[in-house]
């Protein structure tokens, strides 16, 4: 007992120690100084082609750069390190001209054997690197490896690289698609330094305990990119320090030091915020938005809404095969009500699965206002004797961008319902290791609360994902809009595109295999001193640019 205490003394200690030298850390900041910043947790790896999670990639982004991105804030595909791209060969072929001048922060040059090194590198794992925990957005984009190690895995969409000279990449890819550019925008692409890949084994991993292990030091010691910050040190639980990187090639980054701190609770995030210990916070609680808005010092910085939550419906469940029944679900989810009470200005109701802003977006969806009486004319209508039972289904222990209160949004849901002729069971489930498994399954229940948060600007990555193939969550087979969403991934002409996806969504908006019922706007709190602060819709945040004002 007594070791234990002394042990406690000591983190007690240590975190005072750590508390007090954010603070002074954050007094003592000005325009080029140094800003703390609080995410929910640590990164997993700073190798964002080995991971998946937001946490890691909010990090990521500041320190690797990608042949084409976003422009911070906004869904424009813009130039990065390519300046140009270029396809030919009916799609199969891209030529992307290269940004020149520009180096790796270790000091490797980056050109076209560089590109090729990471395409390659990307093709060329093996083993442990082809499970799907260690390679999720490389085996989504491009589908399998140079070699497979299993046959559940897809043939390879990527074929070869080539270098010509130093400031032109050729990538070939073993056929056409209308999202290859779109992917590229993803951290997991971004070009890493070859030369610090290969010192620091960036290619060594292991399965442990059923899941991804990366052993070498170069995720956690080494990551190099050549964006306008560095690595300076990594402790696990406490802190991740970023420079500025002297040689950018681009502007340079106006602070010379970036801390980013994991404070997992809403509510400790919120209080660092008030008490001085960070500058500004991802993941703001709706319930805390007041808090910070009615503070003088402080401000909200909104996400753009790039997320949806939906109500599934299995369709493999009667009577949930009949449209009419999925239409009264429609009419009977008083979805305005939900997102007025419990979103605290955060989110706007959703009709549709894209989120407004994005191509094939349209205001051509059939609508469906919450209708008690319409509903319950059209079970009726299906010859079903009210109140219809109906199992529904929402997760626990779990807070999401699109849904911060699960609870409450399925309390009011179930209330509509059960006033618009259905009789509803209450299900949960954890959200891990149960809840997720069972409505990719197919199995959690006949409705259930569910959402999705964009990787890229593209509507594939939305509607494609959900229903462009047969999916258990939903039970629902379409063959007319299953075609047309395959047709619209694999068509390169933008046009075409986006008129197979807004015909897509008006049929869909028709058959209602799901109810979308949110867009949210997730919500960062940050001192009114910081400038510049960019939310991006993808859930990433930009320091590029921001500042920190004197005091």
């Amino acid at each position: 007992m007594r070791g234990k205490g002394l042990h406690l003394l000591i983190g007690v200690l240590v975190a005072a120690v750590l508390a007090a030298t954010a603070t002074a850390a954050v007094k003592k900041t000005h325009a080029g100084g140094t800003l703390v910043f609080a995410g929910a947790a640590d990164p997993t790896l700073l190798d964002p082609a080995l991971v998946s999670d937001g946490e890691s990639f909010r990090a990521t982004e500041q320190m690797f750069e990608t042949l084409v991105k976003l422009k911070p804030g906004t869904l424009k595909l813009v130039p990065d390190l390519a300046t140009k791209w270029t396809p030919s060969n009916g799609g199969k072929t891209w030529t992307f001209t290269l940004r020149q001048g520009v180096k790796f922060t270790d000091g490797t040059a980056f050109n076209a054997k560089a590109v090729c090194a990471n395409f390659n590198r990307w093709y060329n794992w093996t083993g442990p690197f082809q499970d799907a925990g260690a390679t999720y957005y490389y085996q989504a984009a491009f589908g399998g490896f140079k070699n497979n190690g299993s046959s559940t895995l897809s043939p390879p969409l990527y074929k070869s690289c080539a270098a010509k000279g130093n400031s032109t990449a050729v990538v070939n890819l073993n056929h056409a698609t209308g999202t290859f550019i779109n992917w590229l925008v993803l951290q997991a692409f971004a070009m890493q330094s070859p030369t610090a890949m290969n010192k620091y084994g960036a290619d060594q991993g292991s399965i442990s305990n059923g899941a991804f292990k990366a052993t070498g030091s170069y995720g956690f010691s080494h990551p190099t990119g050549t964006g306008p910050y560095k690595f300076v040190s990594w402790t696990i639980g406490q802190k991740l320090e970023l420079a500025k990187n002297p040689s950018y090639w681009g502007p340079k980054a106006k602070l010379d030091r970036l801390i980013i701190r994991p404070i997992s609770a809403n509510t400790a995030r919120l209080q660092a915020l008030q008490t001085g210990d960070v500058n500004a916070y991802d993941l703001a609680a709706p319930q805390d938005v007041p808090t910070i808005t009615g503070n003088s010092n402080l401000k909200v910085v909104k996400r753009p809404a790039f997320n949806v939550a939906y109500v599934t419906i299995n369709s493999a469940h009667a009577p949930f095969n009949n449209k009419l029944v999925r239409q009264a679900v429609a009419y009977g989810l008083d979805r305005q009500s939900v997102v007025k009470n419990f979103y605290y200005g955060t989110g706007k109701v959703a009709d549709q699965f894209l989120p407004p802003g994005l191509f094939g977006w349209t205001n051509k969806v059939t609508k469906y206002t919450y209708d008690p009486e319409k509903a319950k004319a059209l079970l009726k209508q299906a010859g079903l004797s009210l109140p219809v039972p109906v199992e529904f289904w929402y997760p626990t222990g779990v807070s999401r961008p699109y849904m911060p209160d699960p609870q409450r949004n399925f309390q009011a849901f179930a209330a509509s319902l059960e006033n618009s002729g259905f009789k509803v069971t209450v299900k949960s489930a954890p959200w891990r290791p149960d809840y997720v498994s069972k409505v990719n399954a197919g199995t959690a229940g006949d409705l259930n609360l569910i959402g999705w948060t964009g990787d890229f600007g593209d509507p594939d990555n939305f509607v494609g994902t959900f229903f462009k193939t047969f999916s258990p969550q939903f039970g629902w087979k379409n063959n007319q809009i299953q075609t047309l969403l395959q047709k619209a991934a694999d068509e390169t002409n933008l046009k075409k595109r986006t008129a197979m996806y807004q015909k897509a969504s008006i049929l869909l908006s028709k058959s209602v295999p799901a109810v979308p019922y949110v867009n949210a706007t997730p919500a960062l709190g940050a001192q009114k001193k910081v400038a510049d602060l960019v939310a991006t819709p993808t859930g990433g945040v930009w320091f590029g640019n921001t500042s920190v004002g004197g005091q």
